[in-house]
């Protein structure tokens, strides 16, 4: 039970932090290490993690939570396979809502030969997560991990959705939390597969895609490319955690240590800009499902089909595969019009059966 100090201790953090404090990256680790091992009450955690992200985060402190998850909450295991091993995934919380991107974006880009540990979670503000999309197009959510294992050493793709890897912290808290927190920008650079060299991760807003791969960089990570796109007429603060087919994209770059940013264009994956309304969330995931499966079932020519295969490309560019993003998206679209990515579907739902 905790102690009467302890209360104290960490309140006079919550007012420090409040009011402007910042903390070194031991300090951060410590603070969230007793709200993922629940050692202070509910309420104090739940002002902590608000006033932490209002305040907004150092990228100091952003390394201390991710330290602080991967020492504490972050159940691992080592895939027997070579060469680069790619994640794509999202922080949520954007102000646009798309249709999942990530989920048929992985599929793709595993069936074109990259091997993809595909990690995420439940909706936190979103219509639906990862996890749900997965779920109603057939995966078990409730596989052990060795599935997950197995499925990446067979088939280059695997699942891994938060409640198996999550051993208490973070998966405790997806369930109630209905807000954005530290563990939105940091939670998604946890890596459940100790085989990762390189990931795709979308942020809601462009100083988050910064603080992402900073954190990257600092933890040792050599390929990683962090998209913020934006959609054409509405203002850019308003944009969506992943590459846009809708009007320019803000990429920051980490290759070999060294960070670049830059814009790209959908005509530099060689497709004509749509609107919004063209890949906009529908309001059930069940028809976001639907939506997926439709385009990997042979709906091929369409402005879902253009915004998967972008977000396939960048995991081509990013591990390497490509050197372009154009060619990178060629690859894309000749593996979902092949009917390669759906299959990979078929293989993820039955070796996690």
């Amino acid at each position: 039970m905790v102690t009467e100090e302890k209360l104290r201790e960490f309140g006079q953090l919550i007012c420090k932090v409040a009011a402007g404090k910042t903390m070194t990256r031991e300090e951060s680790c410590e603070a969230y290490r007793q709200i993922i091992l629940n050692e202070q009450p509910e309420l104090q955690q739940g002002a902590f993690l608000v006033a932490h992200i209002t305040r907004k985060p150092t990228t100091e402190e952003l390394s201390g939570v991710w330290d602080a998850l991967d020492q504490f909450d972050t159940e691992k295991f080592r895939a027997n396979i070579r060469g680069n091993v790619c994640d794509i995934v999202g922080t949520g919380s954007d102000a646009m809502k798309t249709v999942n991107a990530s989920s048929p974006a992985a599929l793709i880009a595993s069936a074109c030969g990259v091997p993809v540990a595909k990690k995420g979670a439940k909706k936190v503000t979103g219509v639906s997560g990862a996890s749900e999309i997965f779920e109603i197009l057939g995966v078990n959510l409730s596989s052990p991990m060795s599935k997950a294992k197995q499925s990446l050493e067979k088939y280059n793709i695997c699942y891994i959705p938060g409640e198996a890897f999550l051993k208490s912290g973070w998966a405790r808290l997806i369930q109630y939390m209905r807000f954005t927190s530290a563990f939105n920008i940091v939670g998604p650079l946890t890596m459940p597969c100790e085989n990762t060299s390189c990931i795709v991760i979308g942020a809601y807003a462009p100083q988050v895609c910064d603080q992402l791969i900073a954190i990257l960089k600092e933890i040792g990570i050599s390929r990683a490319v962090a998209p913020y796109g934006m959609v054409n007429g509405i203002d850019a603060s308003r944009g969506i955690d992943e590459f846009s087919p809708c009007g320019p994209t803000r990429v920051v770059e980490l290759k070999n240590g060294e960070i670049q940013t830059y814009i790209v264009q959908p005509e530099d994956f060689g497709i004509k800009t749509h609107v919004t309304f063209d890949v906009a969330s529908f309001n059930k995931a069940y028809d976001n499902a639907v939506a997926i499966k439709k385009v990997l079932s042979g709906d091929y020519d369409n402005p879902l089909a253009d915004l998967f295969c972008m977000n396939a490309a960048s995991v081509l560019y990013a591990s390497g595969i490509n050197k372009s993003y154009k060619d990178s998206m060629e690859m894309a679209r000749e593996a979902l019009n092949s009917g390669k990515a759906l299959t990979q579907l078929n293989h993820l739902v039955n070796q996690q059966a």
